[in-house]
């Protein structure tokens, strides 16, 4: 897998909410981008949790999953000292853990960029001092 993109909530729950105010941007954005995704079990848990309202929201999420268009490639165990790390460090964001995950699977993954709505993407840095390389609305 050549340069994975790594899928935030914004993205995943607008892609799939077609009322959603992002959706037609999210959607075009794709458009020129390879599957699979790479995602982690904290940006599905926030996702299961915003698309009860969407028609259809959680079948085209789980379909979504089943047919490997977005990945989990994330064991949070393996990487449970980072995380904390990175949660103590943007503690006065504060860092949510999905956003804590998506910052280290962006460090373990070099040549991913993170797409995203969260304006807090462009003040981490991975490996402490590195921009992350983003997908996000101008």
């Amino acid at each position: 897998m050549a340069n994975p993109v790594i899928l935030d909530t914004g993205p995943l729950v607008a892609i799939i909410d077609g009322d959603d105010d992002r959706h037609d941007w999210v959607k075009a954005q794709l458009s020129s981008l390879q599957p699979p995704f790479l995602t982690c079990e904290a940006v599905l848990s926030e996702s299961m949790f915003l698309l009860p309202h969407a028609k259809r929201g959680i079948p085209t999420l789980l379909s979504l999953l089943r047919e490997g268009l977005v990945q989990v490639s994330f064991d949070f165990d393996d990487n449970l000292d980072a995380v904390t790390q990175l949660i103590a460090k943007y503690q006065d964001l504060p860092m949510s853990m999905a956003d804590a995950c998506l910052v280290r699977m962006s460090e373990l993954h070099d040549r991913t960029r993170v797409f995203t709505l969260d304006s807090h993407f462009r003040i981490y840095r991975r490996h402490g001092r590195q921009a992350i390389p983003l997908i996000f609305p101008r």
